[in-house]
Formats: structure tokens, sequence, C-alpha cells
């Protein structure tokens, strides 16, 4: 006689702060001259890696992208050139991303454009766990009920399959913030996990 079982999918999650954050900023410039606009843009990206590098570790500052394209005006006639250097900056904390945000702003000027601030939680093994313990209460929520209908109770587990993250990852609310003062909101990011539990029935 084959064994009873009853499987269900339990649901977990826990909201958690972000503490860190990656800038994303690119050295902007247009020149008559192809030259000229990949010259003015270099300079404008090292005095961004300057500054940077009083806020972050040398090893959190990246080039991302380099282009240079011609330049068009409203009436589609080339003007030019324009050059962009892209950058992406990890800041250990949201007050040194904010004043970092704020002397780019002050000493590149006009050739800075900012791309976006990605919120991030360092650290997320402690949230993860307690979501997969809110999983597995859900799970067996779920499966005392099933049981309770059918006239039986719970056994012994017998298999637990872990999904991955709903939604593919953490969701930030609050996810590329930027604001003219600089000033950072965490906000808060949602880490969810996924447990498919099999007990048998008794």
């Amino acid at each position: 006689m084959s064994t009873r079982t009853v499987t269900v999918t339990g649901q977990g999650s826990t909201a958690v702060a972000p503490d860190t954050a990656v800038v994303r900023v690119a050295a902007v410039a247009r020149a008559a001259g192809l030259a000229e606009a990949f010259a003015s843009a270099s300079t404008a990206a090292a005095q961004i890696g300057v500054v940077a590098r009083r806020h972050t570790v040398e090893e959190r500052i990246a080039s991302t992208g380099i282009t240079v394209w011609p330049w068009h005006d409203n009436q589609g006639r080339q003007r030019g050139f324009e050059a962009r250097h892209s950058l992406s900056i990890g800041c250990s904390d949201l007050d040194a991303a904010g004043a970092l945000l704020d002397e780019l702003a002050g000493e590149v000027g006009d050739a800075l454009a900012v791309d976006g601030v990605a919120l991030e939680v360092a650290e997320t093994t402690a949230a993860r766990d307690r979501a997969v313990a809110a999983a597995y209460a859900d799970a067996l929520r779920q499966a005392e009920q099933l049981a309770g209908l059918a006239g039986a109770s719970l056994g012994d587990v017998l298999a637990i399959a872990q999904g991955g993250s709903a939604g593919g990852g953490p969701g930030f609310r609050g996810m590329d913030a930027i604001a003219a003062s600089a000033k950072l909101e965490p906000g808060e990011t949602t880490v969810a996990a996924s447990l498919s539990v099999t007990w048998a029935l008794a």
C-alpha cells in the first residue's frame, strides 16, 4: 500500500533596509571634432575618479562604457561629436553616496550625467534565513489544514525543495532614487523565499 502524502508550497518574506549604494554616472562632452570630444570626456571622467576615491575604495570604481557618436541638432544637421564615458561607483553607505553626488555636481559640473543610484543590501543571509523560516511556517499551516480536511494528520517530512526568490531577486522601493539634495532615502527591500514541502499523512 502506497503512503499517502501531501505537498504544499509555502511563501515567506522579510523586509530589509538597503545600506549600500551603487552610483552610476557618466562624463559627457560635445565638440566639433571627434578627438576633442573624446579628450574632454576623458578629462571629466578622470575628475570623476578623483572625487570618487574620496568616498570609496579603488576596487569599487569601474568604467562601464565609452562611446563617441555624431551629434545632430534638432534639424538633423551634424554639429560635431558627443563622447560619453560611463562609470559605476560602489559606496559602503548611503551617506557616502550622497556626499559623492554633491561633490561630483560641484566639481565636474555640466560634464556630469547621473544615470541612477541603485540601493542595495550588503548582507542578505540573515534576511533570507528569516524568509525561509516564514516559508516553512506557511507550508506547515497549509499542510495541516489540508490534512485535517482529509481526516488525517501530518507525519514525517519526506522532501523539501527550495525555490528562488520571488520575482527573481530583491525588489527595492526607492531603487534608482536620487534627489537634488543628494539625500538618499533607503526605503526597504523585500527578500522572499519559496519552499515546497512533502509530508506523509498519518
